[in-house]
């Protein structure tokens, strides 16, 4: 079952996302009083963040409404729909980066962003199994966007630069929560400590590396650093700050070639 895009701007977005960004009226009448759609994505929402994406259904959803399942359809066309608007609830607006109001420059600003997200990703990992369908275009993930892209206003990048940074530091800060967050769940799941999983997967190596073989690892394993515990935020601060480093690099060069393309030189010369 489909819900038809009707609306004067034609947008191409599903009606429940039309909704959303107010260029549509929601269903005031439903075979169940009191169901909208504020409430659908609530119950959609609990029932991720306590069993995982997984356990989220148009069926479940309504089960818990206590309304029918052919009701929801009203509101939301298709699961990934509700996906979409589940995130753009969990993900609320951005909050404000003083790095921006401080003027402190394009690299505190990108540092602030993506600290936020991250906290945002942690706080709702379910939010890291929704398939990724295309471009941002919820009101929510649409702000996410801009205020990342004002981060970088007055770098010298171009906006197909501009966009290609977004997405790198955007999917940094994804891949090293979905990677924390798997293993702290595999910990979790052992029902030990961390640093008991540690001292069992330093004997497992210990077993089967072969410094014949793995002279590098066998090398890592006999010093101090690879066993001692980190602070919490370290693999992704060394991460981000690597990541930066190569925008940095970007933006120097850029700002090179503006200077030589000022001074009248030709490409090669000085």
């Amino acid at each position: 079952m489909t819900q038809e895009n009707s609306s004067p701007g034609g947008t191409g977005l599903p009606a429940s996302i039309e909704a959303a960004w107010g260029l549509r009226a929601r269903p005031v009448k439903g075979p169940k009083p009191g169901l909208s759609l504020g409430r659908i994505v609530d119950a959609a929402v609990a029932v991720a963040a306590s069993e995982g994406l997984g356990a989220v259904s148009m069926g479940r959803v309504a089960k818990d409404l206590g309304a029918s399942t052919m009701s929801l359809y009203r509101y939301v066309a298709a699961k990934d729909e509700l996906y979409v608007l589940m995130q753009e609830a969990a993900m609320g607006p951005p909050p404000p980066l003083p790095a921006l109001e401080e003027k402190a420059g394009w690299r505190e600003a990108l540092s602030q962003w993506a600290g936020a997200m991250r906290r945002v990703y942690h706080a709702n990992l379910w939010m890291l199994r929704i398939p990724i369908a295309g471009p941002p275009a919820s009101p929510n993930s649409v702000a996410w966007w801009e205020q990342g892209l004002q981060a970088l206003a007055g770098a010298g990048l171009d906006a197909g630069e501009e966009i290609s940074v977004i997405l790198l530091v955007s999917g940094f800060v994804r891949n090293e929560a979905m990677l924390m967050g798997d293993l702290d769940a595999a910990v979790e799941a052992r029902g030990v400590s961390e640093e008991e999983v540690m001292e069992g997967y330093a004997r497992t190596l210990g077993r089967l590396v072969d410094p014949v073989r793995h002279p590098a690892l066998s090398r890592l394993m006999a010093t101090e650093g690879m066993w001692s515990p980190d602070a919490p935020d370290h693999e992704f601060t060394f991460g981000l700050e690597r990541v930066l480093d190569g925008v940095g690099v970007l933006i120097g060069s850029r700002a090179r070639e503006r200077g030589t393309k000022a001074s009248g030189a030709g490409p090669g010369g000085v």
